[in-house]
């Protein structure tokens, strides 16, 4: 299946990637992201001496109030500070004529509780050979709720207290401090996430880039990359969906009474570090690599008693079902090409 720019940038929307990805070899899927950003970036080097154009803007929110940003070229840094202002920062860049700059507008739309922050190109002209970016630096009060988006840029989020929405197409997406983060993606680049703690769910995904997340307690954790790993730590959650084409999985932290684990990789090791568990129930595949448990397991009703890194090698033995402790939890680990590891912390 060939992945085009605009299918990709449509699965991308949709939240349809990793179903395409099922279709084609990762590298594809990663070359074909790339290509897609470049094909919507609108955006142009020049080697020209940089021309800019500075914008500023506060505006009265309230400290529980909505702020967006939609941005096509150029990055996007928000921060959560004290009041009920939202200020608003934005450099316009090219190395072009300086007269582009006149035609990519910064747009702001306010109402009660709400702003929105937009840049807008002039359609009348070649947007091809519009080499403008704009760089937005936003403070909002600290109890907002953020909803971010750039076609080409990184997205940056520190210390805000709200709902926190986060994509981009060719970019990193990080978040600091910021405990109710309910999604952040990105297609070509890393998303990093860090002191998320949230009652509802949280989804992670990158299609050509890794995700790592950090100080997580959720309901549910939802990851995905087509060519990446995924790493989480310090985390508990009680349920977890996690799917990477190619790269590994690594969860370090703890797993709760009746919770349900659910691993897919198709090459790649999945490792389970865990804090004190109670108990779970395994069921593991893997077609080519071993199936190792630091923890003792009952396997089909004999225990094995040796503790220490036991491996369960050759094609009898790379599927299994064992339980440990009370069984209360479920496991369930798959990958074609990899390791599977249950350890301990």
């Amino acid at each position: 299946m060939r992945l085009t720019p605009v299918m990709l940038l449509a699965a991308f929307a949709a939240g349809a990637v990793p179903a395409l990805a099922q279709d084609a070899p990762p590298h594809i899927v990663a070359r074909e992201s790339a290509r897609a950003a470049r094909t919507v970036a609108y955006q142009g080097r020049d080697r020209g001496a940089e021309q800019t154009d500075r914008f500023s803007r506060k505006l009265k929110l309230g400290r529980d109030g909505r702020v967006s940003v939609s941005n096509i070229s150029g990055d996007i840094v928000v921060t959560g500070g004290s009041g009920d202002e939202v200020s608003i920062d934005a450099v316009k860049r090219t190395r072009g004529d300086q007269g582009q700059l006149a035609n990519v507008r910064i747009v702001v739309d306010d109402r009660p509780g709400r702003v929105d922050v937009r840049t807008d190109y002039d359609m009348g002209r070649s947007v091809r050979n519009n080499n403008v970016s704009v760089d937005y630096t936003v403070t909002v009060p600290s109890g907002a709720s953020v909803e971010l988006k750039s076609v080409s840029g990184t997205v940056k989020v520190t210390g805000v207290r709200g709902a926190v929405r986060a994509e981009s197409v060719s970019g990193d997406v990080t978040t600091t401090d910021t405990p109710k983060v309910e999604l952040a993606k990105s297609v070509s680049g890393d998303v990093t996430l860090s002191g998320i703690q949230i009652d509802g769910d949280l989804s992670a995904s990158s299609v050509s880039g890794s995700v790592k997340a950090r100080g997580v307690k959720a309901h549910s954790l939802d990851l995905g990359s087509v060519s990446g790993d995924l790493t989480v730590s310090d985390v508990t959650c009680d349920r977890l969906n996690a799917k990477s084409v190619s790269g590994g999985f690594e969860y370090s932290g703890s797993i709760t009474r009746g919770g349900v684990y659910d691993v897919n990789l198709h090459s790649g090791t999945a490792r389970f570090v865990l804090v004190n568990p109670t108990g779970f129930e395994l069921t593991a595949n893997t077609f080519s690599g071993n199936i190792r448990s630091d923890l003792p397991l009952t396997i089909g009703g004999d225990r094995d008693r040796d503790r220490n890194n036991r491996e369960h090698r050759g094609p009898g033995n790379r599927a299994m079902r064992a339980t440990f402790g009370d069984g209360s939890a479920t496991l369930t680990v798959h990958t074609f090409s990899g390791d599977i590891v249950i350890a301990k912390r």
